[in-house]
Order: C-alpha cells, then sequence, then structure tokens
C-alpha cells in the first residue's frame, strides 16, 4: 500500500496552490506579454494549477513532475493540450534546452536553492518566476534591507526582482509561512564585461569572507588602504559598513576602484 496523500506530500515538500485567483496572477507575472515566451519550463507541475494559467500564454510548455502518482492526472487533463508535454521525472535532472527559454513554478521549498542554481547555470535561460518561501525571496532581493552574497555575485547578469505575496491558506497542505513570487531576469547587456566577471567574483567573496571582522577589513587582506579608502568614498560607505547592508550599486563603485 502506498503513503497517504498527505504523507506523500510532506516527504516531497509539495504544498499545492490551490487559489485560481493566485495561480492566474501568477501566470501573468511569469509571462507579461502572452505568446512571447517560445518554451517554458514549469518545475513541479503538481496537480496542474499553474500549469493550465501558463499554457495559455507560451507556445510550447514542458511541466515537469517528480511525484509519477500525479503524472496520469496531468497527461489525462492536458491530453488535448497539443503544446503542453508533462515530463515525469526530477526538473534537476533535465538538461538545459540550448535555445532561449523561460522557468517557472510553485517550487518545493525545501530544493529552492538548488532549483535557482540549475536556473543560473543555465546559459539559454532568460527568466525563472518562482513560487518560494515568502523570506527567502525577501532576502533574495534585498527587500529586509539586506542583501545576501548570492544576489550579489549574480548581480552584473541577473536582476532579481520580489513581485508579489501569496498566503499560506491558498496551499494544501497549508504551509508553516506565506509564499513569494522571485523573479529573476538575465540581463540583455551584462553590467561587466566577461573579462571582468572573474575579478568581481573574487572581490564579492572576498568582502563577505567575514575575514577580519568587517567589509573594510576583509578588503583590506587583498588591497592597499589607500585604494579601499578610494572605494568606499566613491561607493559612500563608512570604514564600519557591514556587508550585508551594502547594495549591489555600491558594490560596483567597489569594484570600479578596486578593479587591476
Amino acid at each position: 500500500m502506498g503513503r497517504p496523500a498527505t504523507a506523500a506530500s510532506r516527504a516531497l515538500s509539495q504544498n499545492f496552490l490551490t487559489d485560481r485567483a493566485a495561480a492566474e496572477r501568477f501566470a501573468r507575472l511569469a509571462v507579461p506579454r502572452a505568446g512571447t515566451v517560445p518554451l517554458l519550463l514549469e518545475v513541479g507541475a503538481g496537480k496542474g494549477a499553474l500549469t493550465a494559467p501558463l499554457a495559455r500564454r507560451c507556445h510550447e510548455l514542458r511541466a515537469y513532475e517528480i511525484d509519477s502518482r500525479l503524472v496520469p492526472v496531468l497527461r489525462a487533463r492536458f491530453s488535448g493540450t497539443r503544446h503542453v508535454h508533462v515530463v515525469e521525472g526530477d526538473f534537476l535532472t533535465a538538461r538545459a534546452p540550448r535555445t532561449d527559454f523561460s522557468v517557472a513554478g510553485n517550487v518545493p521549498f525545501s530544493r529552492t536553492a538548488d532549483i535557482i542554481d540549475w536556473c543560473l547555470r543555465a546559459p539559454a535561460l532568460t527568466d525563472a518566476t518562482l513560487i518560494t518561501q515568502l523570506e527567502y525571496a525577501r532576502k533574495r532581493t534585498g527587500d529586509y534591507g539586506n542583501w545576501t552574497l548570492l544576489t550579489v555575485r549574480t548581480w552584473p547578469r541577473f536582476t532579481w526582482r520580489l513581485l508579489g505575496r501569496i498566503g499560506r491558506r491558498g496551499f494544501r497542505p497549508v504551509p508553516r509561512v506565506d509564499a513569494g513570487v522571485l523573479r529573476i531576469e538575465r540581463r540583455a547587456a551584462p553590467l561587466l564585461d566577461a573579462s571582468a566577471l572573474a575579478g568581481w567574483q573574487s572581490l564579492v567573496g572576498l568582502g563577505f569572507s567575514g575575514v577580519g571582522g568587517s567589509l573594510y577589513a576583509s578588503l583590506r587582506r587583498a588591497h592597499p588602504r589607500r585604494r579601499v579608502d578610494a572605494a568606499f568614498r566613491a561607493a559612500g560607505l563608512d570604514r564600519d559598513a557591514l556587508v550585508g547592508e551594502v547594495d549591489p550599486g555600491r558594490w560596483l563603485r567597489l569594484h570600479e576602484v578596486l578593479s587591476p
């Protein structure tokens, strides 16, 4: 005998979206202009709550679902929709398309970091719109007034935005926290050219290392005091600035002064 549905859902970290209005809003956020997305990959199609509105807005939709119990239901539901392809399996094992594509979905909260890492590593990804824990979305987008290493590190190539909030009562099983709609977009033109990205990664990694007890002290480990002072002045930062409080725009000023 298989596990009860609720037990299996918890094991897979599944919280199905049941709020239809929220699903429609999400689809419009994921694909702002219907018909402009040639290929959309959905992470964790579940019972199809997002699949249906997303399918109306793109040319081709590949809906990934890891739970084998749900795949037959999904395939039956969308059997008459030729541009929807239900794929049984773990999205994280999928090979990223070589042509431009988007990602959308209600991601299992416990796998958020891995799914976002997959998206960031895909060369042809144009954007990803994901339902995550609200706290995660707020942290990644600087909504708390603090910035994370991942956001700053990827800022020259990607934008991070919090597009909305979905109350926890809109899901089954009901999670402990509300959800946020997180959107990551690849910039049409990177803020730094390819030759400067390695230096950017090194600088940001050093700044977030925590060595020395402050951002200023961390950067001093690799750069002369005179240059670090000049960089802090250019960025409008005090010496006692905490690394998490430094927004990506100020990091760009630091990099401009400290790069070779």
